[in-house]
C-alpha cells in the first residue's frame, strides 16, 4: 500500500467528490471549497478545500456567511482540516476567525483483506447489531458512559436516520455486558467508494483494556470484507491509535475539527 497514493484516493473519493451522508443533506463545491449542508441536527461543514494564502480568508468568511444565512436558522458546523491542506497556516486563520480548534486525530487506513475478522470478547460480553430506535438508545448510553459531556440529540438523530432509512450504508453494533451497554461502534459505507469508515468505539472506563475495541474492529472488518470494501479508515485518538497500529493500520496524516458555534444552536453535528 503506497501511503501517498491512498491518501490522494481518500481525498478524491471521500472529501472532494464526497456524496451527501444522509437523505436530507446536500454537498456542493463553491470555488475551492466542498461543503455539506444539512438540517440543524445533521452534519454541517467543510469537507475539503484547495485554498492558497491569497484566497483563504475570503473563503472562510464566505462559509461563515453561508451557514449563518440558512433559511432554517444558524447552526454549529465544522471545518474538517487535514495537515496536508493548504495554506500551511489555515488552522491559525480559522482560529483567528472565531473557530474552536479540536484535538488532533490521526487518519489511519488499512486494507480490509489484511485485518483480523474474528471478534475475541471478554467473558460476559456479547455484540448485538443495531437496527432500530431501541438499539440506538443503547448506543447513546454507551457513548455517554464512555465520553460524558452534554446530551447529543444530533448524534442520536443521525444514527437513527441511518439505521432506519439507509441500512445499506451503516452497520452499527453495541457491546453488552449482561444488559449494560459498555461500548458502541459503527461502520459507515459509501456506495461506489473504496473506503469504509470506522466510527465510535468508545468504551466505558471500567471495561477498557479488555479487548472490546479490538473485537469491535474485527467485527466491522468482517462486514466490510463481505461487502467488498477495499480500505477501512479511522480518525484515531491517542487511545485507539496504538491498537489500530498493531492490527495493521497505517498513518496517512493528522486531522482536526475547527468548530463554529452558533449562539442559537446547542446541538452541533458529528460526522462520525
Amino acid at each position: 500500500m503506497d501511503i501517498g497514493d491512498v491518501r490522494d484516493l481518500y481525498d478524491r473519493e471521500m472529501r472532494r467528490d464526497a456524496p451527501p451522508d444522509g437523505p436530507d443533506a446536500r454537498v456542493e463545491r463553491v470555488g475551492d471549497v466542498v461543503r455539506q449542508t444539512a438540517p440543524p441536527l445533521g452534519w454541517n461543514g467543510v469537507l475539503w478545500s484547495g485554498l492558497d494564502a491569497a484566497g483563504a480568508d475570503a473563503a472562510i468568511t464566505a462559509q461563515v456567511a453561508h451557514f449563518a444565512g440558512l433559511p432554517d436558522g444558524a447552526r454549529t458546523w465544522e471545518w474538517k482540516l487535514y495537515a496536508h491542506d493548504g495554506p500551511a497556516d489555515l488552522g491559525a486563520r480559522l482560529r483567528a476567525a472565531g473557530f474552536e480548534e479540536g484535538e488532533p486525530e490521526t487518519l489511519m487506513v488499512a486494507e480490509t483483506a489484511a485485518l483480523p475478522r474474528e471478534p475475541v470478547l471478554p467473558e460476559g460480553v456479547r455484540l448485538v447489531p443495531v437496527t432500530d430506535a431501541s438499539g440506538v438508545d443503547l448506543m447513546m448510553r454507551a457513548h455517554d458512559g464512555a465520553f460524558g459531556g452534554p446530551p447529543r440529540p444530533d448524534l442520536r438523530h443521525q444514527l437513527l436516520t441511518r439505521v432506519t432509512s439507509e441500512p445499506d450504508r451503516i452497520a452499527a453494533v453495541v457491546a453488552l455486558a449482561g444488559d449494560r451497554p459498555v461500548s458502541a461502534a459503527r461502520l459507515e459505507l459509501t456506495p461506489g467508494r473504496s473506503f469504509g469508515g470506522l466510527w465510535g468505539g468508545g468504551t466505558v472506563p471500567e471495561w477498557r483494556g479488555r479487548g472490546i475495541y479490538r473485537a469491535m474492529t474485527a467485527y466491522r472488518a468482517r462486514i466490510a470484507a463481505e461487502r467488498g470494501v477495499r480500505y477501512l479508515q479511522v480518525d484515531a485518538t491517542g487511545y485507539s491509535r496504538p491498537i489500530l497500529g498493531r492490527l495493521g493500520f497505517s498513518e496517512l496524516g493528522t486531522t482536526r475539527e475547527y468548530v463554529w458555534h452558533a449562539a442559537s444552536d446547542g446541538a452541533g453535528g458529528e460526522r462520525a
